[in-house]
């Protein structure tokens, strides 16, 4: 992983960021973990407040802090929105760190690096998982409103999130849902000339054109992504359950056609096509698989699962999605904030 030189970690712009020490929080239980490092619920001692911690992995780093990070400290520092997780600050642990079983973590520097974010209830992953948890036509609707509208905020301000995926989308109990791990975010031009990694987002939601080896991408890639979930959140399961880079575009290919430079001009200059191009006919199937969804849903998303990125609405689909949910639902759950009774819960308009 590449790191930081020195002076490359710039945060003046919030003089107190980095300057209090992670005992100011009391950890309170671990509730996520990954490449990234470790996730605690932890309470402010000082205030009371509930927030989520997130450690920084460093015991990987050899010179100094993961590039990785800086990027997504940069990236959250200058959004701000309602449906974009905040990051609060940025605090230390000045001693050395003992892992979950009480040994030392393995940081060369002797301490740990904490992101501090408002604390979020849940994720949309972990809702949809609960046996017999289906989500009604206004649930969905509340939540696509707020996945577009911050991810429409997002790219208005040149950043791709390009991890879009029910684990990164948390909704308190409130029914306000956030966009979440910003850790795979990067800046972009509106040209797309700059050279992107294709090996981003997970596999289920990576769109075409990351998957057949493109490298200039935009806005468009996200876009795949959210259809993806929302299709996910009327059939009630994953459309595309690949297990591997071809089996993914097998699934992709069944579904939405196949790519040929009639509905997708210039696919066949994409780096892998012609290793993966199918070798048998296939149409797009899409209107029939789902002709049981209300039909401006089924119209949505047929914009969002365009094969052609160039095709991909990306400054008109909000007013699109506002015409779909003329209303503004917000969901309430129950006083004890129990997601297991989202079936008895009150929406608002």
């Amino acid at each position: 992983m590449a790191i930081a030189g020195a002076g490359q970690l710039n945060l003046n712009e919030s003089p107190c960021w980095g300057s209090r020490s992670v005992d100011c929080f009391e950890k309170l239980e671990q509730i996520g973990e990954g490449t990234y490092g470790q996730v605690y619920m932890a309470r402010e001692i000082k205030t009371g407040e509930i927030v989520a911690l997130k450690k920084i992995r460093m015991d990987n780093e050899r010179e100094g802090f993961p590039i990785t990070a800086i990027r997504e400290i940069k990236i959250l520092k200058k959004l701000h929105h309602e449906n974009v997780i905040k990051l609060k600050e940025i605090v230390t642990s000045p001693g050395p760190e003992k892992d979950e079983q009480g040994r030392p973590d393995g940081n060369k520097y002797k301490g740990g690096i904490y992101m501090v974010f408002e604390y979020m209830d849940h994720d949309l992953t972990g809702l949809a998982d609960r046996p017999g948890m289906r989500f009604s036509v206004p649930q969905i609707k509340c939540y696509m409103r707020q996945l577009l509208t911050g991810l429409h905020y997002c790219h208005v301000n040149q950043v791709l999130h390009r991890d879009i995926k029910g684990s990164n989308l948390l909704i308190d109990n409130e029914g306000n849902l956030k966009l979440a791990d910003f850790g795979l975010a990067r800046s972009f031009s509106n040209d797309h000339n700059a050279n992107l990694t294709n090996r981003v987002i997970t596999l289920w939601y990576r769109p075409p054109e990351l998957l057949l080896g493109a490298t200039k991408y935009g806005p468009a890639v996200d876009m795949w992504s959210v259809g993806c979930i929302f299709a996910e959140l009327l059939h009630g399961k994953p459309i595309f359950p690949g297990k591997d880079e071809p089996e993914q575009l097998n699934k992709i290919f069944e579904l939405c056609g196949a790519p040929d430079e009639v509905n997708w001009p210039g696919v066949s200059k994409i780096p892998w096509y012609n290793n993966f191009k199918p070798t048998r006919p296939m149409k797009r199937r899409l209107r029939e698989v789902f002709r049981h969804f209300d039909r401006h849903a089924l119209e949505l998303l047929e914009r969002m699962l365009t094969l052609d990125p160039s095709q991909v609405p990306f400054g008109i689909f909000v007013c699109f999605i506002s015409f779909m949910l003329h209303k503004n639902h917000r969901i309430l759950f129950s006083a004890s904030g129990d997601p297991s009774l989202l079936n008895h819960m009150t929406i608002e308009s």
